[in-house]
């Protein structure tokens, strides 16, 4: 695979702006793949991914979510998806999956990037993981005055 770093768009320059060069499309497949196999081995979140994503299925599963990130990443346009919809339709997931997916994430990221690029990838995350709780939220009829960023542990 290619090296590539980021091209920004003018609206993602504040976080992606001088990202490094660890932002690769080989970084990207370490993140995801590394990251789920954390996942899937973790007694909280890996349960409900097994329920979810049967096991002929995760080679689809981890391509779908390497091209996701290279989409947010690196700006590739190569997800053509819905990501929220199948998580609208787990009725279990709570604040706690969240979190947990989260700390996976992170740790992971750190492992994978360089400390500013890790930072950054991090940060899209959480973003994202807010965005989701929101949507499930609003979803099931709750209070989204009550959902706000996760604390970090």
């Amino acid at each position: 695979m290619s090296e590539r770093t980021i091209s920004p768009r003018p609206a993602a320059r504040s976080l992606l702006a001088d990202a490094g060069a660890t932002l690769t499309e080989e970084n990207i497949h370490r993140l995801v793949h590394d990251f789920y196999d954390r996942v899937r081995g973790d007694d909280l979140v890996g349960p409900v991914f097994g329920r979810e994503i049967a096991p002929d299925q995760w080679p689809a599963h981890l391509a779908k979510m390497c091209d996701f990130w290279s989409s947010v990443l690196l700006r590739t346009s190569r997800y053509d998806g819905r990501p929220l919809p199948p998580h609208l339709r787990m009725p279990d997931l709570t604040d706690a999956h969240f979190a947990r997916w989260l700390a996976l994430f992170r740790h992971t990221a750190d492992a994978v990037f360089a400390p500013a690029d890790a930072n950054r990838v991090i940060a899209l995350a959480e973003r994202i993981g807010t965005s989701f709780r929101l949507a499930i939220a609003l979803h099931r009829g709750e209070d989204t005055t009550k959902v706000g960023a996760l604390p970090r542990p």
